[in-house]
């Protein structure tokens, strides 16, 4: 019985140290970013949070298909992000720590000013709560973009981006 107890322990040891490190914000130092692809200079660019902030930031406050009401979301815009990397290509291939893969036009950052938040209502999301990083698009600024088109485009929690002709 003392065995079952331990094991039992033991496993709810191992959750909650799961749990705390999925919804603990990363570290200022720790890569969260890479950008790779059609770049300057080509070799992949490994970004920081601290590297992202420095970029500049924008807020927007939209409701989405996973919020009940308007969210306050800021990040830094992807025109910055694509401008710091040197990108020349005509897609973003935007993969999640979750293997989920989605595309989106270079077109769309420049025409709906879509940004790559850190922070929802004023706080870094963690992993388990769509960050540290999520596509966002102004969907209460445009009715057209109200349909599972953007809404796939979303994609959350970002890790890495590859540029594509």
């Amino acid at each position: 019985m003392h065995a079952i107890h331990s094991n039992i322990r033991s496993a709810m040891v191992a959750c909650a140290t799961l749990l705390a490190v999925t919804v603990m914000p990363a570290s200022a130092a720790d890569t969260i970013l890479t950008i790779d692809g059609d770049i300057a200079g080509q070799a992949p660019v490994d970004m920081t949070l601290a590297d992202i902030e420095a970029l500049g930031s924008a807020t927007i406050v939209t409701k989405t298909p996973w919020h009940e009401t308007a969210v306050s979301f800021e990040g830094v815009p992807l025109a910055a992000l694509l401008e710091k990397a040197g990108a020349n290509g005509q897609t973003l291939s935007v993969f999640a720590l979750n293997n989920y893969r989605s595309e989106i036009p270079v077109s769309d950052v420049a025409k709906h000013g879509v940004i790559l938040a850190y922070k929802q209502d004023g706080a870094y999301m963690p992993v388990s709560d769509k960050g540290p990083l999520f596509v966002v698009y102004p969907f209460d600024a445009d009715p057209a973009l109200n349909n599972e088109v953007y809404y796939a485009r979303s994609a959350w929690p970002v890790r890495s981006i590859t540029v594509e002709d």
